[in-house]
């Protein structure tokens, strides 16, 4: 997860569930900074912000993410994480949601998302990986974690397109 170790960025995570990364963001961030964690699900979100207090819990949906940015007063995300499941979506969303990944995310800013190892050949994701690199100049898929259940990969894009 590329959360700077210096200044104060700003991290969205979009998709957090049950937080299983959200513990980590606010470790890295250590108070500095914002943390914005956009999630459709008000009951998700509520469980969230009870656990994570330093998380600005947004109760949204993650393709309105430039507004969001907006109506709190910042430009842009140094940091995105996702967790959305990009290989269940639609043409349609998966596009609306990465255009505003695109939007949102500052010139040197860092995109990490995850996919399950089982779904990596299904046409959803096979389009979803196609459309990070149309997205992005650098995307680089990081290794297999076979502990996680089901066993999931993460690609790392930078450098957005605009």
């Amino acid at each position: 997860m590329p959360v700077p170790e210096r200044g104060d960025p700003v991290v969205v995570e979009l998709g957090p569930g049950t937080g299983p990364f959200t513990g980590e963001i606010q470790r890295r961030l250590g108070g500095r900074g914002r943390h914005l964690a956009v999630e459709i699900n008000p009951q998700l979100a509520g469980l969230l912000g009870g656990a994570h207090p330093g998380a600005e819990i947004v109760v949204d949906s993650a393709a309105r993410l430039p507004a969001l940015l907006a109506e709190r007063g910042l430009a842009a995300a140094d940091v995105i994480v996702s967790g959305l499941p990009w290989a269940a979506f639609s043409y349609g969303h998966q596009s609306e949601v990465l255009r505003a990944v695109v939007q949102a995310l500052a010139p040197g800013g860092a995109f990490t998302t995850f996919s399950y190892v089982h779904a990596r050949a299904l046409p959803p994701a096979l389009r979803f990986r196609r459309r990070l690199s149309e997205s992005f100049e650098e995307v680089v898929p990081g290794r297999t974690v076979w502990r996680n259940l089901p066993p999931a990969f993460v690609y790392h894009a930078r450098r957005p397109r605009r």
